[in-house]
């Protein structure tokens, strides 16, 4: 199981659109998992410096890791896991994500102090989950298709959010016909992406019941994959000129464009409290390309 990047209202509200196609000078440090085939970084890094992330071994099963501050990584699956995808690292170190059953049905999961509870949505073929707040409200999607679209079936999805008190509700941006939210940030502001009637995927952002679209200017395709406290949003578009994509901070307003050095595409998955994000990069647009973690550090 991969991590889902991209794919998938009277009311809504467009976002501002001003860019920066050059982002400051950063820190880019690349994650591998020691032989693995491929890796992903998805969520983090934590207070204590912890990521998490997926790791494919040679045999194409896809397993979860985390990554300590010191370097050390530490592979895991829920228990009867076929393929697991950890999605997002709480500031406590709650890990929250999607896993395979052996009958390619897929489940949400959260692994908190060693132990692994799981969480469908009521009615749904399959079931993720994406993020989660310090006050425990979650963030996922359901599926029509049992394994959510990663054994390469087609899928429709639905938002939800889980409050802290357990209660699952349900919601798409106005005017989508499938929708995937990707965290919720301590205020509940929850960010995502949405497929509308004609196929195109915007990212959304969810705030006090009032949805607003985001469109990287100049994109055919933008997915939101993650926010923090400071309401600094990134995730990926795609350049409608080039077809080609790229990660993107949107912060105070305006959108900043940026790629690892030496990738030929990356999608920005995370950012935490610090401003440190965390995504996924391939360094050739070749089929079969190996993926690559990175981190990017202010």
């Amino acid at each position: 199981m991969t991590k889902v990047f991209h794919l998938m209202a009277a009311c809504t509200i467009s976002v501002v659109l001003a860019t920066s196609s050059i982002a400051p000078a950063q820190t880019y440090t690349t994650i591998d998992f020691p032989g693995a085939a491929a890796t992903t970084l998805n969520g983090g890094p934590d207070p204590q410096g912890t990521s998490v992330g997926t790791y494919t071994d040679t045999s194409g099963v896809t397993h979860g890791f985390t990554l300590s501050k010191k370097g050390v990584f530490t592979s895991f699956d829920p228990p009867g896991s076929t393929g697991t995808t950890p999605n997002y690292i709480t500031p406590q170190g709650v890990i929250v994500g999607g896993f395979l059953d052996a009958g390619g049905t897929s489940h949400g999961f959260i692994l908190e102090n060693g132990a692994v509870t799981t969480l469908d949505f009521p009615g749904a073929a399959g079931t993720q989950l994406t993020g989660r707040n310090p006050s425990g409200a979650m963030t996922g999607f359901s599926c029509s298709d049992p394994a959510c679209g990663t054994t390469g079936k087609p899928t429709t999805n639905h938002s939800f959010v889980v409050s802290k008190k357990g209660v699952i509700t349900g919601f798409d941006p106005p005017g989508a016909v499938s929708s995937t939210a990707s965290t919720v940030n301590p205020s509940g502001a929850i960010v995502g992406a949405y497929a509308d009637a004609n196929g195109v995927t915007h990212g959304y952002l969810l705030y006090h019941h009032t949805f607003a679209t985001i469109d990287f200017p100049g994109s055919s395709f933008t997915f939101a994959g993650g926010n923090n406290p400071e309401g600094d949003i990134v995730g990926i578009y795609t350049d409608s000129s080039t077809g080609v994509s790229h990660s993107f901070l949107l912060r105070n307003g305006a959108f900043t464009s940026f790629d690892p050095p030496g990738a030929a595409l990356s999608d920005a998955s995370g950012i935490n409290p610090g401003g440190i994000i965390v995504g996924i990069f391939v360094d050739s647009l070749t089929p079969g390309t190996p993926t690559h973690g990175f981190v990017r550090t202010p």
